[in-house]
């Protein structure tokens, strides 16, 4: 880990960001449109969507009164689609008080996220991370971390979430910085063919 942080230096905000919303349910629709994609294709996909609301985040009144047809055409699935409304309707109806989670533990702040549909484990290590700035967040369903710890580590192979939790035991308390720097690692890494 050493090594990739003086090879990369310093993370800046925009680095440590990662192209993310700065706002709380910004953040959730940006992690529900990245899941199961890579880098490159949620941030395609997040782009259009952003069109499609005149390049801002939509609000949750505005989600809710969007066709579902016109968020498919940005290239979001049925199920993405489903998923983002009922986080808009959790949020406009204020079941889901996105105000009120700084307050709360990590484990906390997962349970309520997870209650809204399509958002699990990875989508509340994501908001932990890039929204709350919590210092000690090891994402372990993160295939891409799973995959920089298989090249930084040159392991014969991917490492499991009970493997890449003993690997990273070292980088306590700080496990969120080195998630950011295994994905700054793979933004310039080669293509594996």
């Amino acid at each position: 880990m050493r090594a990739l942080v003086e090879e990369h230096g310093p993370l800046t905000v925009a680095e440590r960001r990662r192209g993310r919303p700065t706002d709380a349910y910004g953040t959730l629709v940006r992690s529900i449109v990245g899941q199961q994609l890579s880098t490159r294709a949620a941030a395609t996909i997040f782009g259009r969507v952003l069109d499609l609301f005149g390049g801002k985040v939509p609000t949750p009144a505005d989600l809710i009164a969007t066709d579902p047809d016109a968020l498919r055409t940005a290239g979001l699935s049925r199920a993405k689609v489903a998923y983002l409304r009922d986080l808009a309707e959790r949020v406009e109806d204020g079941e889901l008080d996105l105000d009120h989670l700084a307050q709360l533990s990590d484990a906390e702040v997962a349970e309520q996220l997870t209650a809204v549909k399509g958002i699990g484990q990875w989508s509340a290590d994501m908001f932990l991370i890039f929204y709350l700035g919590r210092p000690d967040v090891l994402a372990v369903g993160d295939l891409g971390i799973r995959r920089a710890v298989e090249r930084l580590y040159e392991l014969p192979e991917i490492p499991d979430p009970k493997t890449l939790e003993r690997i990273a035991e070292p980088w306590r308390p700080f496990r969120s910085l080195a998630c950011l720097y295994l994905w700054t690692s793979l933004d310039n890494a080669p293509v594996p063919t």
